[in-house]
């Protein structure tokens, strides 16, 4: 049961983390439906108005702050799987001594 328990806090984390991720890019996505069309020649990122420019630092601390939480999740996992090894190991052992 408590097992249970922790998999879903983990879960709804993990999905709370992406949602606040993801928000700013659905909010980001209906503000350019607005947008007039675009443009047919190259135009330098220094010469575009402030709103038509994409931040990279966002992105970036998205990305790896998912990354992180996968990484945490897949040893949090592990952990748990030898945890429950170590157990019926020493159950087996105890089970083999009294023989």
């Amino acid at each position: 049961m408590q097992m249970r328990r922790r998999m879903l806090i983990l879960t709804l984390t993990i999905v709370t983390t992406c949602v606040t991720v993801a928000g700013g890019e659905v909010r980001g996505a209906g503000w350019s439906a607005a947008q007039p069309a675009q443009q047919d020649e190259f135009v330098p990122i220094d010469e575009l108005p402030p709103e038509d420019q994409l931040p990279a630092a966002p992105l970036l601390v998205a990305a790896y702050a998912f990354a992180w939480v996968a990484i945490f999740g897949y040893l949090w996992s592990i952990w748990r799987r030898l945890t429950k090894v170590e157990q019926e190991l020493a159950e087996l052992a105890r089970r083999a001594a009294e023989r």
